[in-house]
C-alpha cells in the first residue's frame, strides 16, 4: 500500500492516534488476523508429511472437520 492511502488521526498534540485505511486494504489485514489466529490454534497439532500427502491414492479430504450445525450458524451470525 502506498503512503498516499494511509490517513492519520492526529491529536491537538500533534500525536498520531488512528490510521484510516481503504476498505480492502483493511479486509485484508482482518484475514491475515484470522489466518495467525488459526496457525496459533493449530501450534502443536501433529503434522503430515508432502510425501504422504502426495502419495496419497484415495480421495483427497479436508484435513479438518466439517463445522457442527452450531459452528455453521454462529459463522453467519
Amino acid at each position: 500500500m502506498s503512503r498516499s492511502q494511509e490517513k492519520f488521526i492526529i491529536d491537538e498534540n500533534g500525536r498520531k492516534t488512528a490510521v484510516v485505511v481503504p476498505v480492502k486494504r483493511y479486509a485484508r489485514l482482518l484475514e491475515d488476523l484470522h489466518d495467525l489466529s488459526v496457525i496459533a490454534e493449530r501450534r502443536d497439532e501433529p503434522t503430515v508429511s508432502l510425501k504422504i500427502m502426495s502419495s496419497s491414492k484415495t480421495k483427497r479430504r479436508s484435513l479438518t472437520p466439517a463445522p457442527t450445525k452450531e459452528q455453521a450458524t454462529l459463522r453467519i451470525s
